[in-house]
């Protein structure tokens, strides 16, 4: 079963392998046009980072636009998070946006990085770029959240009365 941290990286996955499914229908060709980036999106969709991160990679060595490399590295941003591997996910989640600023799920990505890294106030910057990309997220409204229990924790304050009907524990040695 994988983390709600992987659940929220794995969001940004099932577009790249809609993506490329888009491109089997507009094309007439059998089969998506980069089987490792195809294949490695569905390995890390599956919670398989490590296998999912190899044929990224892979895929990478033969992207035939950038199109499949903005997608290769996006997966890579969301799989070298999950596995743990913050400053290279930062890398590729970088090389992204570099290239596409309005890429809010990588600054979701992204945010959860910072978040990792300890680097608080990117991460909030982040979340605040995606949310201005796409208000409606709610990966991005659950990313916040777990910003927000790091910035300000809810700490419990609870109180028991031990007192029951009125007696006290001396009380009840006296009878």
């Amino acid at each position: 079963m994988p983390s709600r941290l992987t659940t929220l990286a794995l969001f940004g996955l099932a577009w790249a392998v809609a993506q490329a499914d888009d491109d089997v229908a507009s094309k007439t060709v059998i089969g998506p046009s980069n089987i490792f980036l195809y294949e490695g999106a569905l390995k890390l969709k599956s919670g398989d980072a490590e296998d999912g991160v190899r044929l990224t990679l892979q895929g990478l060595k033969t992207a035939a636009n950038p199109r499949e490399e903005k997608i290769g590295h996006a997966n890579l941003c969301a799989g070298f998070l999950m596995v743990s591997q913050y400053e290279t996910a930062l890398e590729h989640c970088d090389w992204v946006i570099e290239r596409d600023p309005n890429h809010w799920r990588t600054y979701n990505n992204r945010a959860i990085v910072y978040m990792r890294l300890g680097r608080l106030e990117e991460s909030e910057a982040d979340i605040q770029k995606g949310q201005d990309l796409n208000p409606k997220s709610e990966n991005l409204k659950e990313v916040k959240g777990m910003y927000l229990d790091q910035v300000e924790p809810v700490r419990e304050h609870i109180t028991i009365d031990d007192r029951r009907g009125g007696a006290t524990p001396d009380a009840e040695d006296d009878n």
